[in-house]
């Protein structure tokens, strides 16, 4: 189950949270000022999430790698992706 807290009344109960989301498989939401700022999961959770994100980068390398053109140097990609 997914609760929302606030920021400040989750430094509060920081320890409580914890063991929530450590041994009972809770999930928070911290807000501040009404909005959505972070999480707190379980770490099952959070691995199912990384799990999901590499299949989605191992999916997009494969779409990448079957398309067609020259390629890109290493430097010149580094460059426009890191700036």
């Amino acid at each position: 189950m997914l609760k929302k807290i606030t920021t400040a009344d989750a430094r509060k109960k920081f320890a409580e949270i914890v063991n929530q989301v450590a041994y009972g498989s809770e999930s928070f939401v911290l807000t501040r000022r009404g909005q959505a700022v972070a999480a707190i999961v379980p770490m099952k959770e959070l691995a199912l999430l990384q799990e999901l994100e590499d299949r989605i980068d191992i999916e997009d390398a494969w779409k990448t790698k079957k398309e067609t053109g020259d390629p890109i140097p290493w430097e010149e990609l580094k460059k426009e992706l890191i700036g």
